[in-house]
């Protein structure tokens, strides 16, 4: 169900253009206004999820199936070196839009303007240290 002050909807229901690169039933695939790099995509579900935690197996399903498929279109249109896939959730994650959506950032080279670098903690976890924290997330099959 589209939410009347979603930018994102906006754009799916025609209010707000938008560069058209995918679409089908169950996604639409977008340039990215601010083009951090040539080529950067957004791929969002048609029906509105606020994010990834909110977000339906089945919706989820259908909107990862595609990014393969956008990627490779990508990829053979700019021939970049590389891909960086990136999705926000909440706003200290900087989520900026809030209707679920994965980026699709070509890379050119490390002055491309993109950096996914971060910094690591300076404790150094313990095999147990990981054991313990996979046990506490407890998804075990």
């Amino acid at each position: 169900m589209p939410h009347e002050d979603c930018i994102f909807c906006k754009i799916l229901n025609g209010e707000i253009p938008s560069a058209k690169v995918y679409e089908d039933e169950y996604v639409y695939a977008f340039l990215d206004i601010s083009q951090v790099t040539k080529g950067h995509t957004l791929v969002i579900p048609k029906i509105h999820t606020k994010n990834i935690y909110e977000t339906p197996p089945e919706v989820a399903s259908s909107l990862f199936a595609r990014i393969p498929t956008i990627a490779n279109a990508i990829k053979k249109a700019y021939k970049p070196i590389g891909m960086n896939l990136l999705n926000n959730n909440e706003k200290a994650a900087d989520q900026s839009v809030f209707h679920l959506h994965i980026h699709i950032i070509p890379r050119y080279g490390d002055s491309d303007g993109f950096s996914s670098k971060w910094v690591t903690h300076e404790k150094v976890y313990t095999p147990e240290d990981l054991q313990q924290i996979a046990k506490e997330i407890g998804l075990e099959v």
